[in-house]
């Protein structure tokens, strides 16, 4: 059952979409091409079908007739396209990055000595002797 409905599903689907639905059309072909063979006896398929596609249509009595034949009138929706990109597309933003990288200023004790510095700006010592 599931079967079925799928491929009825799918027919319609195919159908509807492409330009098989022309397919359908076919009887009102059949259909005309015996009117005018009722009008003209000795009219074969060939000579019926050149000039109903070989030479655009004249607009006479059966030209509304003429325009249900099937491919000669363009549907729109056999021309949708249907685009699936294959691969996921992905964007990449590169933000640029505008810090400074500081480094911790390290005193070594040993090296650095303020009481030997502050030594240098002590008042001068009188020589009174």
């Amino acid at each position: 059952m599931r079967k079925l409905i799928a491929i009825l599903l799918l027919s319609l689907y195919i159908t509807s979409i492409t330009a098989l639905r022309e397919v359908w059309k076919f009887p009102i072909l059949i259909e005309h091409y015996l009117e005018h063979k009722a009008q003209v006896p000795s009219i074969s398929i060939l000579t019926f079908l050149e000039a109903h596609y070989m030479y655009s249509s004249p607009r006479d009595a059966d030209y509304a007739r003429d325009m249900q034949l099937p491919f000669k009138v363009i549907s729109p929706s056999s021309l949708i396209v249907l685009g699936v990109p294959t691969a996921p597309i992905r964007f990449q933003i590169a933000v640029p990055s505008f810090y400074k990288k500081e480094q911790a200023t390290l005193f070594n004790c040993a090296v650095y000595s303020f009481s030997y510095h502050s030594l240098i700006w002590q008042p001068p010592r009188t020589c009174f002797a």
